[in-house]
């Protein structure tokens, strides 16, 4: 997976192999703001673009525009799973909160500030 960063907002990068182009969606908002370009460049200048328009856009209706996640997470796991994570994370020194934050880093493939998959921004 590719990604491009611009102002705090993430891009999930694809490419069309019939259209011959890059294309991209904001990633994270509900609002579908989307981008395409047949150059990294392009692709970069029209990302730019498309978000500075959508936050633009939003300012003239009254809106704040969406923002990514705010960080808290609120799920449900069976009890069994529950405890052998608290036990996990009280075995390596930590609270529950940062070590499901290292695991969900590490299987969402996000180490580093997502540096390792994505395009340069």
């Amino acid at each position: 997976m590719n990604t491009m960063t611009y102002k705090g907002y993430h891009a999930r990068i694809d490419f069309d192999g019939d259209d011959e182009l890059f294309f991209g969606r904001i990633a994270g908002i509900q609002d579908v703001v989307g981008f395409h370009g047949e150059t990294v460049s392009e692709l970069k200048a029209a990302f730019h673009e498309a978000l500075d328009d959508y936050i633009e856009a939003c300012a003239k209706i009254g809106k704040d525009p969406q923002k990514p996640y705010s960080g808290k997470m609120m799920f449900r796991v069976n009890p069994e799973i529950h405890r052998a994570a608290a036990i996990a994370a009280d075995l390596s020194g930590k609270s529950l909160n940062q070590w499901a934050e290292e695991v969900l880093s590490r299987a969402a493939g996000q180490h580093d500030n997502y540096a390792e998959a994505r395009l340069v921004a």
